[in-house]
């Protein structure tokens, strides 16, 4: 696997997570940085796994330092959104907020970064069938609601 890519989905991730550049970049860096003093290599489908864990559990490492006060004053600073380019579109965005962020997570590991569905299962501790069938479920309800937006023919 390619590092630089890796790099760029690990940031993605984060900031997905985070919606703050500057802190979803220290992130991945750190992740990067501990991840590497394991002596590992990105080849193995265990690595890939743990990498994201290893971003997951920094990301909730930083949720838990901050206080609800600051949260809020980051969310109304995020002016970059990844995933600006995956939700274009005003009412597909608000069609995505629905979801529940274990949902979002979902759609977003396996969509917008591409991991398959070992490393899904490994990064959010579901089964393989768990993480098909809400997948699937997922993807019918939006399907749904994009036919009632018109998104879609019926």
């Amino acid at each position: 696997m390619d590092i630089e890519e890796q790099y760029d989905k690990i940031y993605r991730y984060c900031y997905f997570k985070l919606y703050d550049k500057q802190l979803a970049q220290d992130i991945t860096q750190e992740t990067f940085l501990r991840f590497f003093r394991q002596d590992l290599c990105l080849d193995s489908n265990k690595e890939l796994p743990y990498l994201y864990t290893i971003a997951k559990n920094l990301c909730v490492d930083n949720f838990r330092k901050k206080t609800a006060e600051s949260l809020e004053n980051v969310t109304e600073e995020a002016s970059y959104n990844p995933t600006e380019d995956w939700i274009n579109n005003l009412t597909l965005k608000s069609i995505i907020s629905k979801l529940t962020q274990e949902e979002q997570e979902l759609i977003f590991l396996r969509y917008v970064n591409e991991i398959g569905f070992v490393a899904i299962c490994k990064i959010t501790g579901f089964s393989r069938f768990a993480v098909y069938r809400r997948l699937s479920k997922i993807l019918k309800w939006l399907k749904e609601e994009l036919k009632k937006e018109g998104f879609l023919d019926e």
